[in-house]
């Protein structure tokens, strides 16, 4: 989508402080090592740094403590976080889309569901019965919506996402395609050699300002309910099973597999690939590397990585010794044999 700013109005919304020319107008975003003229970028990851005096976009976002080592063409926008800011004015962007509202044919709406003011639902969804649908909440194409399912104000349901009955949605939530809300939880019994599945009676609820990506799964509860608290930022193909809680503000990368019952703390980050075992607890504030396998608890403000994980600085020292090892055994076999050798002499 075009947009027109001048690097003026920008620095106002920003509350940020103009180096350069503050009449020259962006119509589009692009990457700093990519930047076309008419363009804006932002610097905020140091490796990048070097772009930023060839790059052609017309203004640069940077942060406040960025010091210039050479000339720099583009005009700058000190700013208190440039990656926060960036995310400010493509967050205006995005909300100046116009917005689809109105029932589409061959969509369906159950008799007995409520819906909001300004909603929209597009072709071959489905309303259940009892459901409420808040408004200005918008729902694609091929979307189901369950019995007795609540969805918030200011919701975005996209295509092919399926939600089972007695699903709890809170307002301002974004579900991307492909993603399943409610299904059964994977309990089952043993007895007698087979399987026998534990019914699950409980259900999903998901608070305001959630976002879940595309293909994600989130199990209902046994019993009560899996809750994913307010703020919370869940990747792509992300599974969530039964009657896990997921603290405010915690963010996941893809691939992450949680177990059931596990809960998880505020603020926490963690990487893809990462799983979670069943029944422990992990703190707030902990950050989880990429492919760690967490299989007990962990306390607030721990960084750990590996599988099964251990704490950051122990891993990285143990990463040095790795390629080590090989000629580590080799000199440790020399050694056992020159002790055998000593103590076969001795012996005689």
């Amino acid at each position: 989508m075009q947009i027109s700013f001048t690097a003026e109005q920008i620095a106002t919304v920003l509350n940020g402080t103009i180096e350069g020319d503050p009449s020259v107008v962006v119509n589009s975003f692009s990457k700093i090592e990519e930047g076309k003229p008419g363009t804006l970028t932002f610097l905020a990851n140091p490796k990048y740094t070097h772009y930023i005096y060839t790059t052609e976009a017309s203004v640069v976002l940077v942060n406040n403590d960025f010091v210039a080592e050479q000339p720099i063409q583009a005009t700058l926008i000190r700013c208190f976080n440039a990656y926060a800011a960036l995310a400010i004015l493509l967050d205006i962007v995005e909300k100046s889309k116009p917005k689809k509202t109105g029932i589409e044919p061959m969509s369906y709406i159950a008799p007995s569901a409520k819906v909001g003011e300004d909603i929209y639902v597009g072709a071959f969804a489905y309303v259940g019965e009892k459901a409420k649908i808040g408004s200005n909440t918008q729902i694609y194409p091929q979307v189901y919506v369950g019995e007795n399912v609540t969805i918030g104000e200011n919701a975005i349901i996209y295509p092919g996402v399926k939600i089972y009955s007695n699903s709890i949605i809170g307002n301002n939530c974004i579900i991307h395609a492909g993603a399943v809300i409610g299904s059964d939880g994977f309990g089952f019994a043993p007895e007698n050699g087979v399987y026998k599945k534990i019914p699950q009676m409980g259900i999903v609820v998901i608070e305001d300002d959630v976002e879940i990506g595309a293909n994600t799964t989130i199990d209902r509860a046994v019993m009560d309910a899996t809750t994913i608290h307010k703020g919370v930022k869940l990747d792509n193909l992300i599974q969530v099973a039964h009657n896990v809680e997921i603290g405010e503000n915690t963010v996941m990368a893809a691939q992450v597999g949680i177990s059931g019952s596990t809960k998880v703390g505020k603020h926490c980050m963690i990487g893809g690939q990462v799983g979670l075992g069943g029944h422990i607890t992990i703190g707030d504030n902990v950050n989880i590397g990429a492919q760690s396998g967490i299989i007990s608890n962990i306390k607030s403000d721990a960084k750990i990585i590996g599988s099964p994980a251990i704490p950051v600085r122990d891993f990285f020292k143990s990463s040095v010794t790795f390629p080590k090892l090989p000629d580590m055994y080799k000199q440790l076999a020399k050694l056992q044999k020159e002790v055998e050798d000593l103590k076969s002499n001795q012996n005689k």
